[in-house]
């Protein structure tokens, strides 16, 4: 399975087995040892220091649920008549199916499967960047991609990526992907990431978005005997970056998703909230940190820190 798709996370391999993550992750170790993958963060990738990128077809089947469960909480952050940008991914694919049902929603994308899956939503306008096809993930790239964005202003940025670590923040391993994602990212006032746990900890080779321009993180709650997931998710949070977590027990720590509000009439964003010329973006860390009490309490403690 790591031949074929390159990575591989442990609940699907449980799954694709029919055994336990505890017995997985037992013979990964195995494996390791002989050589054969190395391990990650939740699952396993082909040796060699950075991941390879897989293509489409292989995404397609890796940490489903997780994908779904996080496509869900991510939607929850999309207000009526807003402007976004979404970028290409398999998760991202999944937010935009959710989409369909914000009315007054106009969503700029590179990913002709975003744009496919917004396509018969009647109340959402979709708009397509220029570029050249790359067929192993259905996006647009290249100049023509990147001068289609400049000079454009959305309120949020809804990014993927091939892996997510503290230290350099989101990656891909493609050159092109990585530099239309960049331009996405210029484009937006905030960034949301959309990252299952097995991406955690993993680096690729080219940087897309640095972890101190990250808003906030949407991800799935790591297995309970992976630890190192959970030390990645407080280091992101520790640089800043809010965690909203799938699945996640209420009191366990996680962000709070604010409920839809009703289509207000407002202006393009203007600088990035909490922006500091030349020191990139301030934001509040909230995992394992979120304040008992009322949302204004809530606000009011994130304001004095």
């Amino acid at each position: 399975m790591v031949r074929a798709n390159g990575a591989v996370s442990l609940r699907e391999l449980a799954r694709v087995v029919q055994t336990s993550e505890v017995t997985v992750r037992r013979d990964v170790r195995a494996l390791e040892a002989e050589g054969l993958l190395d391990r990650r963060h939740g699952g396993a990738v082909l040796p060699g220091g950075f991941t390879r990128e897989s293509g489409f077809p292989q995404k397609s089947h890796l940490a489903t649920a997780e994908k779904t469960a996080i496509a869900d909480l991510a939607a929850n952050f999309v207000e009526e008549g807003e402007a976004i940008v979404v970028g290409a991914g398999t998760t991202t694919q999944e937010l935009a199916r959710r989409l369909a049902r914000v009315p007054g929603l106009t969503v700029v994308t590179n990913s002709l499967l975003v744009a496919q899956a917004l396509a018969h939503a009647n109340r959402v306008e979709v708009v397509m960047t220029g570029g050249t096809l790359r067929g192993s993930n259905y996006a647009l790239v290249g100049s023509g991609a990147e001068q289609s964005l400049q000079g454009l202003r959305v309120s949020r940025a809804f990014l993927s990526g091939s892996g997510l670590t503290a230290e350099r923040g989101l990656s891909t391993s493609n050159m092109l992907s990585a530099s239309v994602d960049r331009a996405l990212v210029q484009a937006a006032a905030e960034v949301f990431v959309l990252a299952d746990h097995t991406k955690l900890g993993t680096d690729t080779m080219f940087q897309t978005v640095p972890t101190d321009v990250i808003t906030r993180l949407v991800t799935d709650e790591p297995p309970p005997h992976d630890d190192r997931a959970a030390t990645e998710l407080q280091a992101l949070a520790d640089q800043g970056v809010q965690i909203a977590v799938a699945g996640a027990s209420p009191g366990s720590g996680s962000d709070a998703v604010p409920p839809r509000r009703p289509r207000r009439d407002v202006s393009l964003p203007g600088p990035r909230r909490g922006q500091v010329p030349g020191n990139g973006l301030r934001t509040a860390a909230v995992l394992g940190d979120t304040p008992p009490g009322t949302e204004r309490g809530r606000v009011a403690d994130l304001r004095r820190r």
